[in-house]
């Protein structure tokens, strides 16, 4: 049945990602912009135009149409949600605004509220996989979400509105504007969401109570060029939400309706200065970037209803530099410090937790061109963590243009996590032993191929990942760890090692002037070594495609899917996912220059399957608008 399904989710029109063509400029890889095709690297870009083209609201549904990626999100928009890339754990993977990081220091193991991330003035979306501490650091052996937001342009000003409105009582307004005045460059957007959405707990079950979303965002990105050589850099992220959600009441404790809700903030601000030397040969960049988190959750049943709060600081002082010796070869290098702190409260515990970390690195990296069409980089990184001591990080990779047309490229990475302020302060932290870094190392080859219209890509992956953190339940079990952490019914600790490993193939076709197709597929195998089974809701299969029709010059149309294979909720697979494809069809009309009608349906078969067990998944819904850009 999953071969079936899968094999007609590849003929009939699937949602996937942009196939990032040979010329594509990509700064993920190197922290520097290079070609795509000389990095070695396997990446993912997703532009302005393909969120356009699709209608798409959420960041996460953005990178869930990505090959490698699996997005999981617990029933509607706004409720938590956790990408899994390449099978990596959700805080093993660095998501970007404009280079500042904005995960959540506060959270359980640092990810990122990637369902508080809303599309909204995005230039483009660059998706690199495999581990990339080197560059990086801590947080990123999973790899790197880099969000990148439109600034300048030709004119003084340009100005994007957008209104929408549909299903579950949903609205949304988009304001963004951007240009070139003078000797500034600059780029801000704005943007408010509302629905009443579905129940976070599985209706068919008998929960009938909506639990809505609330969203406010916000984001400025600006640049003043103070003398040909110097310039200074601004930059905000910002983001207040209120979700509704569900949890496990009395007397039956089981996951069913409640009136809880939660309220998230994030801040994040950078300053940076830029200076170039030697006729610009020689680029240099000092920044400080600081970001802040409130997170706090309410129970109505309770007095005083708020039930928890944590509160997260992270502080990063930056250097970098990139020197360009020649033609063929370029050097970059850098410094980075950073400082974070966790403050958490709950009503079932009187005490004020406390924690602090910090974590100094250096990199260095070396790119050159061999015989005008080998590209090798190497790089290493040395970081000294407060509370875990020296961990160096590697990097190497090669690009190899063989034919007109033809890429083949192979890269190997390792790196280190450290754990949580949560996972080490918290009072779910390890009472018996500290806990240790999570460390990975992977590789992956691959060959790219473009021709008469064509686009194919095809890559084998591979990574281990060592000392992984889990949460041990002590439900049913007696020991001297479990004595101390009776209350909180369990605790952090290392005990996982893991082995990803798979093929990732993308094609995109264009089929005539007006017609275009492009599909995905992923075949992951994430398996924990101790007990040999798949590790929790990640599939074997997922797969997606796209086509769209330029039917008149004023018109176009397009239809989509995603399939999901079935995978277990649980480690021990006691509960099994049902696999699900996801269809979705839109619609653009030009009324004139400026202004443009809209609409899509999202999930047109009603396809319910649980995304987590127990929980709902949005059943077919339509949303119409428009937009313009002035």
């Amino acid at each position: 049945m999953r071969r079936s399904l899968l094999s007609a989710a590849l003929l009939i029109p699937l949602a996937s990602a942009a196939f990032a063509a040979p010329e594509t400029i990509v700064v993920s890889a190197t922290r520097s912009p290079q070609p795509l095709a000389v990095t070695g690297a396997s990446i993912s870009v997703v532009t302005a135009g393909d969120l356009e083209t699709r209608q798409i609201v959420l960041v996460g549904d953005a990178l869930a149409l990505t090959p490698g990626l699996t997005v999981v999100r617990n029933g509607g928009t706004g409720q938590s949600t956790d990408v899994l890339l390449r099978g990596a754990e959700a805080g093993q993977t660095l998501v970007l605004v404009d280079g500042v990081r904005i995960n959540d220091p506060s959270a359980t193991s640092g990810f990122a509220l990637l369902g508080d991330v809303l599309v909204n003035g995005i230039e483009r979306i660059e998706v690199l996989r495999g581990p990339q501490s080197t560059l990086y650091g801590s947080d990123a052996i999973g790899g790197v979400v880099n969000i990148l937001t439109l600034r300048g342009g030709e004119a003084p000003f340009a100005a994007r509105v957008q209104a929408e409105g549909g299903s579950f009582d949903t609205y949304r307004l988009n304001l963004a504007a951007n240009g070139t005045y003078r000797s500034v460059e600059y780029g801000a957007a704005a943007n408010y969401y509302g629905s009443n959405s579905i129940s976070a707990a599985d209706a068919r079950n008998g929960n009938r109570e909506a639990d809505g979303y609330h969203h406010f965002g916000a984001t400025a990105n600006l640049r003043w060029h103070a003398t040909g050589d110097v310039s200074l850099d601004a930059r905000l992220y910002y983001t207040r939400a209120r979700d509704s959600f569900d949890g496990y009441p009395p007397p039956t404790y089981s996951f069913q309706d409640t009136h809880q809700y939660g309220r998230n903030m994030l801040l994040a601000v950078y300053g940076g200065v830029n200076l170039s030397l030697l006729d610009k040969r020689f680029t240099n960049r000092v920044a400080i970037t600081r970001t802040d988190s409130d997170r706090r959750t309410f129970d109505p049943t309770l007095s005083p209803s708020e039930d928890f709060s944590a509160e997260g600081g992270d502080t990063r002082l930056e250097y970098q530099g990139v020197f360009k010796l020649d033609d063929a070869n370029e050097a970059t290098f850098g410094a980075e410090s950073q400082s974070t702190t966790l403050t958490t409260r709950s009503i079932y515990d009187p005490a004020v937790i406390k924690g602090s970390g910090r974590i100094n690195g250096v990199y260095a990296q070396w790119q050159t061109l061999l015989f005008s069409a080998l590209t090798l980089t190497g790089g290493v990184r040395y970081d000294d963590d407060r509370e875990f001591g020296g961990r160096t990080s590697l990097k190497l990779a090669a690009a190899w243009q063989a034919l007109d047309g033809t890429t083949l490229r192979a890269n190997y990475g390792d790196g280190f996590k450290a754990p949580s302020l949560y996972q080490l302060f918290s009072p779910y932290s390890n009472p018996v032993e500290n806990l240790k870094p999570e460390t990975a190392a992977g590789w992956e080859a691959g060959i790219d191929e473009r021709f008469e219209g064509v686009k194919l890509s095809l890559t084998y992956f591979e990574r281990r990942t060592g000392n992984q953190i889990d949460f041990f339940s002590c439900y049913g079990v007696t020991s001297p760890a479990c004595d101390l952490r009776a209350a909180q019914g369990g605790y952090y600790y290392n005990v996982k090692r893991s082995r990803a490993r798979g093929v990732e193939a993308e094609i995109a076709v264009q089929l005539t002037e007006t017609l275009s197709f492009s599909a995905n597929y992923t075949n992951l195998t994430d398996t924990d070594l101790a007990s040999g089974l798949q590790l929790a809701r990640r599939p074997h299969d997922t797969a997606g495609a796209l086509v769209t029709w330029q039917a008149l010059p004023q018109l176009s149309l397009g239809i989509g899917a995603n399939y999901i294979g079935s995978r277990f909720d649980d480690a021990y697979h006691f509960t099994q996912l049902k696999e699900a494809v996801r269809m979705n069809a839109f619609a653009a009309l030009k009324l004139d220059d400026a202004w443009e009608l809209f609409g899509r349906f999202e999930n047109l078969t009603d396809e319910r399957a649980q995304p987590v067990a127990g929980y709902g998944a949005p059943g077919r819904a339509f949303y119409a608008g428009i937009r313009s850009s002035l």
